[in-house]
């Protein structure tokens, strides 16, 4: 009989006692998400605000004016799309004034975000509609609002919370990694992230989630290696799909 080698694999030498060990996972507290916001609210005291707040408190929370940002903010970074939105904001800051404007200068605007031309065209042709069927006064209404080209459920629920105060959850690529991450809701898109955190996250967090978690997602809660070590709410955390980490 050929002797076993150290090396081999224990299924291999057989035996119920040569089985592999099992890796123990460290055990987590229960989810508690008041608590857990509660310390990421003190965590992402250091960082930028979120793009559309920071908007808002640069003096541009109109419905119309988040929409405008928020359109402006696909695909782009906040250090980008925020000054963009700024600059045309402060040269059009309603939508009677913007849709006298052409495609081409509202282009210029926001030139550097991305697909600048196809949002140029978006924002003039909202603004438009806004100026001839409300009279320039955009309604706080989620159907209206997402009857735009641009305007999915993520802008449209960030300009009714920021602008409208509507309790409503803005569902970004942050939002989506990072709930599911901790274990909170267990979904494949940020749509499904919605609808999930619609029937669990109580309707006071609503608005705020997307405030912090954006923050800390780019800084604490990253896409590739998050910054576990130092998390403050790695106890609470099941690092669910996290591989490596810091």
């Amino acid at each position: 009989m050929l002797p076993q080698r150290d090396d081999m694999p224990a299924r291999a030498r057989g035996g119920a006692a040569a089985a592999e060990p099992r890796r123990v996972a460290t055990a987590k507290k229960r989810f508690n998400v008041g608590v857990v916001l509660g310390r990421i609210r003190k965590a992402v005291q250091l960082f930028a605000d979120a793009g559309m707040f920071a908007l808002r408190d640069l003096g541009f929370g109109t419905a119309f004016q988040q929409l405008v940002g928020c359109i402006i903010s696909i695909r782009a970074r906040d250090e980008v799309s925020v000054p963009a939105a700024q600059r045309l904001l402060e040269r059009a800051p309603d939508p009677e004034t913007m849709s006298r404007m052409s495609a081409r200068e509202i282009d210029e605007l926001i030139h550097p975000a991305t697909f600048h031309e196809s949002k140029a065209k978006q924002i003039r042709d909202m603004a438009v509609r806004v100026t001839e069927e409300f009279e320039g006064d955009l309604p706080c209404d989620f159907d209206v609002m997402t009857s735009f080209s641009g305007v999915g459920p993520k802008c449209a629920n960030l300009a009714l919370g920021v602008a409208c105060n509507e309790p409503s959850i803005s569902v970004d690529i942050h939002v989506h990694r990072v709930t599911n991450r901790w274990g909170y809701v267990s979904t494949k898109t940020p749509e499904q992230t919605r609808v999930a955190l619609e029937k669990q996250l109580p309707k006071k967090y609503w608005i705020e989630i997307n405030r912090l978690l954006v923050p800390f997602g780019k800084h604490i809660c990253t896409g590739t290696l998050p910054k576990c070590s130092t998390c403050p709410v790695l106890e609470y955390c099941e690092q669910v799909g996290v591989t490596r980490h810091r």
